[in-house]
C-alpha cells in the first residue's frame, strides 16, 4: 500500500508545471537551460552569418577599413567557430566571445595624405640645352684688376686728364676736367658715322650713386684731343664724399640723333688724398650699358573741382639734353591738353637762353570739367629754339589717363587724392619713339 500512495504522488508531482516536487524541479532546469544555450547559439551564429554575407557585398568600401578591426572580426569568427565545435562535442556551458564589429570605419579618412610619387627626369632627358643660361650668367663688368697701362693698351679709348682736391673751409669738392687725348673716332663707335671723321665730345660728372645732381662741360667741336679746363662743384661733407665714387662720362655730341657715350671713368674717392689734391691722367674703359639721358623736369600739378581748372606750374629743368653745339640750348616747355587721343589746346612757356639748366616757375592752367577729367591726359614737351631753322625736340612726358610710366601715373592720383592743393615731382624726360609706344596721347600730339 505504501509503494502505491508514493506512484500516485509522483504521478500527480511531475505533471503538474505548478507544482513540482524538488527532485523533478532539477530536471526540468537542466532541460531548459540547454533549450536555451541551443536557441542563443543559433541566434549567434545567424548574427555571425549576416555579417560575413554584408562584408562580402561590400568588400569594395572595407578597402580602407583598419586593421584592428578586421583583427577583431576575425576574432570573433574563429571564436565562434570553436563554441560551435565545442558544443558538437557535449560542453554543457560554452563560453562566448565577441568583439563589437564597427561598420563605420570604412567611410574614415586618414589624417595624413598619401604622398604623390614624383616622377624623376631619365639620363636621357637631362640636357645641357634645357638649363635656363640667362639665370646663371654673371654681368661683364671691367675687370678691377688691370692696371691703368693695361686698360689703355686693350680698350684704345684714350684718357682724360682731371683734378681733385676737397675743400674743408666751405665743404666743397672740387672736379677740374683738364683735357682728354687719343680718343677714337666716331665710327668705332656708330656705323651711322663712318662719313665723319672727328667726334665733338663732352663730359658730365657725377657723384656715385646720385646720378641726378650731374654736371657736364661744354662741346668741344670736331677734335679728338679736347680741353676744358672746366670746374665743378660739389656741396658735400668730408665723412660722405669718401663713400662716393667719381663718374666722369665722354659723350659724342649728335644734333641728328642721340649722343653716344666714348668712354667712361669710375675713381672711388676712398683711396684719394682729397685734402692735399692733385692732377692724374685716368684711361677710358667701354661704357658697361648705353644710357640716354634727355634731362628731368619739376612739375607741380593742382585740380580746383569747384572752378573746373587744371593748373600745371612749370617749376624748372635739369641736364637737357643739348641740340646746340655753340651757344648751348634755348628751352622752353609746350603743354598740351588731350581729351581720350583728341587734342584740345596747347599752351607754352617763354623760352631761356644758353642754358640746359633753366628755371621757369611759369603756371599753365586749362578749364577742365570733372568730368573730363578722368579721361583727359596732359602731354609736356621740351623743345630747343631756333631762329634760323625748326625747333628741335628734346624730350616728353605724358601725365594723365594715357601716362607714359609708373611716376606719371602715380603723380596723376597724388593730384587727385589732394583736389584744392598744389603736389610737386621730378620727372625724367623720353624719347619720343618710347612715348609713342605707351601712349595714345603722345601719338596725338605733333
Amino acid at each position: 500500500s505504501k509503494k502505491c500512495f508514493e506512484k500516485v504522488y509522483e504521478f500527480f508531482c511531475c505533471n503538474c508545471e505548478e507544482n513540482l516536487c524538488e527532485c523533478c524541479f532539477e530536471e526540468k532546469k537542466k532541460k531548459i537551460t540547454k533549450s536555451d544555450i541551443q536557441h542563443s547559439f543559433r541566434e549567434s551564429s545567424s548574427r555571425l552569418n549576416s555579417t560575413s554575407s554584408y562584408a562580402e557585398s561590400h568588400r569594395s568600401i572595407r578597402e580602407r577599413t583598419e586593421s584592428e578591426s578586421t583583427a577583431s572580426r576575425t576574432d570573433s569568427v574563429s571564436s565562434a567557430s570553436q563554441i560551435s565545435g565545442d558544443y558538437r562535442k557535449g560542453t554543457t556551458t560554452p563560453i562566448i566571445d565577441m568583439k563589437p564589429i564597427e561598420f563605420w570605419t570604412a567611410n574614415r579618412e586618414n589624417v595624413q595624405p598619401r604622398p604623390s610619387r614624383r616622377r624623376l627626369p631619365s639620363e636621357t632627358e637631362i640636357s645641357v640645352d634645357n638649363f635656363q643660361r640667362d639665370l646663371y650668367e654673371v654681368e661683364e663688368t671691367v675687370e678691377p684688376c688691370l692696371t691703368d697701362e693695361e686698360k689703355l693698351a686693350k680698350f684704345q679709348l684714350g684718357q682724360i686728364h682731371i683734378g681733385l682736391k676737397y675743400e674743408v673751409s666751405s665743404t666743397n669738392l672740387v672736379v677740374k676736367i683738364i683735357e682728354a687725348k687719343d680718343l677714337p673716332p666716331p665710327y668705332c663707335l656708330d656705323e651711322n658715322k663712318q662719313d665723319l671723321a672727328h667726334s665733338n665730345p663732352y663730359c658730365k660728372v657725377c657723384l656715385l650713386p646720385d646720378q641726378k645732381n650731374s654736371q657736364q662741360t661744354s662741346v668741344q667741336r670736331k677734335t679728338q684731343n679736347p680741353t676744358w679746363n672746366e670746374y665743378f662743384m660739389f656741396d658735400i661733407p668730408y665723412e660722405e664724399v669718401q663713400m662716393r665714387t667719381l663718374e666722369i662720362l665722354i659723350k659724342d655730341f649728335d644734333k641728328f640723333s642721340r649722343h653716344c657715350i666714348i668712354g667712361q671713368v669710375y675713381l672711388p674717392l676712398s683711396s684719394m688724398h682729397l685734402i692735399k689734391g692733385g692732377h692724374m691722367w685716368k684711361p677710358l674703359s667701354p661704357s658697361t650699358k648705353e644710357r640716354q639721358d634727355l634731362g628731368e623736369i619739376l612739375l607741380s600739378l593742382n585740380y580746383l573741382p569747384s572752378a573746373g581748372r587744371l593748373v600745371i606750374d612749370v617749376i624748372k629743368a635739369k641736364q637737357l639734353l643739348q641740340t646746340d653745339i655753340l651757344g648751348g640750348s634755348d628751352p622752353f616747355v609746350k603743354i598740351t591738353l588731350v581729351h581720350f587721343e583728341k587734342p584740345l589746346k596747347t599752351k607754352k612757356t617763354s623760352g631761356k637762353k644758353n642754358t640746359i639748366d633753366p628755371v621757369f616757375n611759369e603756371s599753365i592752367s586749362f578749364n577742365v570739367t570733372p568730368q573730363q577729367l578722368d579721361n583727359s591726359s596732359i602731354v609736356i614737351s621740351v623743345w630747343d629754339y631756333n631762329s634760323k631753322s625748326k625747333d628741335d625736340f628734346v624730350g616728353r612726358i605724358v601725365i594723365g589717363k594715357y601716362g607714359t610710366g609708373p611716376h606719371e601715373f602715380t603723380h596723376w592720383n597724388r593730384m587727385l587724392n589732394s583736389q584744392r592743393s598744389p603736389v610737386a615731382q621730378w620727372h625724367s624726360l623720353r624719347s619720343r619713339q618710347e612715348c609713342d609706344q605707351v601712349s595714345p596721347a603722345s601719338i596725338a600730339v605733333p
